[in-house]
C-alpha cells in the first residue's frame, strides 16, 4: 500500500507489520460496490491499525481500506475534524 510520494523507509517500517502486508491488497482494494467487511476484520487484529490510520490521513490516501476505515469513513473523519 504505497503512494506515489517517496518516504523515508523508516517511515513505512510499519506496513511490513501490519497484516494487510500479509494478505494481499484484494480484501483492501475492492471492486466498487464491494464489501470491505473482510479487510476491517483483518484491521481490527492489526496492532499496527492507528498508524496505517495515520499514515492515510496524512498522506490524503482516497482509495482502499486504511486503518480499518473505508474511503468514505475516512472522508468523513476529516470532515470532523476540520
Amino acid at each position: 500500500m504505497h503512494n506515489d510520494i517517496t518516504l523515508p523507509e523508516s517511515e513505512l517500517a510499519w506496513q511490513e507489520q501490519a497484516l494487510c502486508a500479509q494478505t494481499g491488497p484484494d480484501f483492501f482494494f475492492p471492486e466498487p460496490g464491494s464489501s470491505v467487511r473482510e479487510a476491517k476484520n483483518i484491521c481490527r487484529l492489526c496492532d499496527m491499525r492507528q498508524t496505517c490510520l495515520a499514515y492515510a490521513l496524512e498522506n490524503d490516501e482516497r482509495f482502499g481500506v486504511w486503518g480499518g476505515l473505508s474511503e468514505k469513513e475516512r472522508q468523513s473523519l476529516r470532515r470532523d475534524r476540520a
